[in-house]
């Protein structure tokens, strides 16, 4: 699975990285520790080209009655996606990219859980592949919410767990924003493991299992 992630990067880096001309984000921020049910950076194709904005981590159907179902709709198995309903539908038409310069994924050893920092070895910017919907209560009031796509895993993150997630090529970042692409088949062949000489993983402190840490330490390598 994929439940923190990092994303560091000025907001000017970001926008320039992904030829961003329009944002919604106010009050951008790094952040150290991104957790589920959080509101995120998340990057959607417009009319006019990508747009940055955030939507919270956790996705909430249309359809769904309620938005508690949020909590257990953090990460969607590629495998599966087709077999969904909460996620066939989205695949063709409804896709964004997380951004991120780091995930965090915890590795169980001797009863110890041990969280590790999995970066690209260059320390760049990816994109995690992810879905959206836009959920209304009873008065109208709209949640857009994410789901981020998980995989099997790669050598590296065999080592550590058995989900990884989806970390698109540069080459294939158009392709999956794209607003008229709905071929489903095409779509699903991007989503695999990316390469694992590409990546490195390094412990962290525990510290980052707590929501409530946020900060640059819990980037530091810890013996």
């Amino acid at each position: 699975m994929c439940g923190r992630f990092t994303i560091t990067l000025p907001i000017d880096e970001l926008m320039l990285h992904y030829l961003i001309q329009e944002s919604a984000i106010f009050n951008y921020m790094p952040r150290y520790n991104a957790a589920p049910m959080q509101f995120i950076p998340a990057i959607i194709q417009g009319k006019t080209g990508n747009r940055l904005g955030e939507l919270r981590w956790g996705l909430v159907p249309s359809w769904a009655k309620d938005d508690k179902i949020g909590s257990k709709m953090i990460n969607a198995r590629a495998e599966t996606l087709t077999e969904k309903p909460s996620f066939a539908r989205l695949l063709a038409s409804r896709r964004c990219i997380i951004p991120a310069d780091g995930f965090y994924e915890w590795q169980q050893r001797e009863g110890v859980k041990q969280p590790y920092r999995i970066v690209l070895q260059d320390g760049g910017p990816f994109s995690l592949a992810g879905l959206y919907d836009i959920w209304a209560d009873a008065d109208g009031n709209k949640l857009a919410t994410c789901t981020i796509i998980t995989t099997e895993p790669n050598a590296l993150m065999a080592e550590i767990h058995n989900r990884m997630p989806v970390i698109l090529h540069r080459e294939d970042e158009a392709e999956w924003l794209a607003r008229d692409h709905a071929d489903v088949p095409a779509l699903l062949r991007l989503l695999r493991p990316y390469d694992a000489d590409q990546m490195r993983a390094y412990p962290v402190s525990p510290k980052v299992g707590n929501v409530r840490n946020d900060s640059p330490e819990l980037l530091e390598e810890v013996k």
